[in-house]
């Protein structure tokens, strides 16, 4: 009688016990394409997602804003530990995932999902946000932030690599910016870990890193528009001297006349009109020539105009005052040779730079928040503003 042939035991052909579960997750996957554009990169290392809500040190009592949920990954787990989840989400179709997912589970009653565009949206209360952030709104979002009030305890955030960098940059760094400035004039801001892109679904171009930012309370007792002002000065070139950022250029002391003149104005100090006596027709823009040939070889490699720092800013954080700097120099009177007025302005500047602070030769890459506030003072001391 011939023997039955027994199958060989093969352990691949044995069911898993999550083959179900994986199968599940490829279909739902394949439902629908994640739209880069939307900067949807799905944090898929289970780990990393734990990591990120561990460094949040949640309270039961908790309100979490999480900006894009995505699927969900850490949405589930917020809800393990606070109160309530808020999850605003811009794409229909993720608003519907992560609504799904929580169906039927104790979460489901305590998770919130808004539909829409977090920067246009007016947020409710939260206590901590935790944001796997789209990378294109990682400016606005993080002014938002701290903008809001009262301000959250704490927030974790991921964010493209270099931007964390710039970020908590020191005085020195080549990454040094306007935009670490104002950030670290607001908030405490500390590096938590790297994250490589292969823990995202799909992989974007770069790697992230996830920063934690920590309001400052009480918020520092400044003007942003004439902080964010003078920073927008210093910044254009920060490898030039502080003295050519001012002094060398005819742009810059317009608008410090213009401004000039209209505090004159509004305190009613008498402003005297008229071509000073001593003053050569087109000397100011002669001076500018020299002074930006002074400097101009004195930039690093890469670290030239620092164009990519116009827009770290949201409009909604600041007032724009051009269309006022425009129409006060209007009402400037035209000539050809330099006014008595801006003259007093220019000896005024020098004052400043050199008398006053002793920040004349130094520049903006080296400058830290006492020596910008020092400057932002002096210059308010003596009718000066930025915005």
């Amino acid at each position: 009688m011939p023997k039955v042939k027994q199958q060989k035991r093969n352990s691949a052909s044995k069911a898993s016990p999550y083959a179900d579960a994986a199968a599940k997750t490829k279909a739902a996957n394949s439902i629908f394409k994640m739209n880069t554009d939307l900067g949807q990169h799905i944090l898929k290392n289970p780990g990393v997602a734990q990591r990120i809500v561990d460094k949040a040190e949640l309270k039961q009592s908790d309100v979490v804003l999480e900006i894009g949920p995505g699927t969900g990954n850490l949405t589930v787990k917020i809800l393990e530990k606070a109160k309530k989840v808020i999850a605003v989400e811009l794409d229909p179709r993720m608003a519907a995932e992560v609504t799904k997912r929580v169906q039927g589970t104790p979460g489901q009653k305590r998770l919130d999902v808004i539909l829409g565009d977090v920067i246009k949206t007016e947020l409710p209360y939260f206590d901590v946000c935790i944001s796997n952030t789209p990378y294109q709104i990682s400016s606005p979002l993080t002014f938002k932030l701290l903008a809001t009030s009262p301000a959250p305890r704490v927030c974790i955030l991921m964010f493209q690599r270099e931007f964390a960098l710039r970020l908590f940059a020191k005085p020195g760094d080549k990454l040094y910016s306007r935009l670490s400035v104002n950030a670290q004039m607001w908030a405490k801001i500390d590096h938590i870990m790297k994250v490589g892109k292969n823990n995202f679904k799909p992989p974007p171009l770069v790697e992230s890193s996830v920063v934690r930012l920590v309001p400052k309370n009480p918020r520092p007792q400044i003007n942003y528009d004439e902080w964010d002002g003078l920073l927008r000065i210093l910044f254009v070139r920060k490898n030039k001297t502080i003295r050519s950022s001012f002094l060398g250029k005819s742009t810059v002391m317009d608008m410090l006349e213009a401004n000039y003149r209209t505090w004159c104005a509004q305190n009613d100090v008498p402003v005297e009109d008229g071509p000073a006596d001593d003053t050569e027709p087109d000397a100011m823009d002669m001076g500018n020539a020299q002074d930006d040939d002074e400097d101009d070889g004195e930039d690093e490699p890469g670290e030239g105009m620092e164009v990519d720092d116009e827009d770290d800013v949201p409009d909604f954080f600041k007032e724009q005052t051009n269309a006022r700097i425009q129409e006060a120099l209007k009402s400037r009177p035209n000539r050809k040779k330099r006014g008595k007025v801006a003259e007093l302005v220019r000896e005024k500047v020098r004052q400043v730079l050199e008398d006053d602070t002793g920040l004349a030769d130094k520049r903006a890459r080296m400058c830290d928040e006492n020596d910008f506030l020092k400057l932002l003072w002096a210059f308010n001391q003596k009718g000066f503003h930025f915005s």
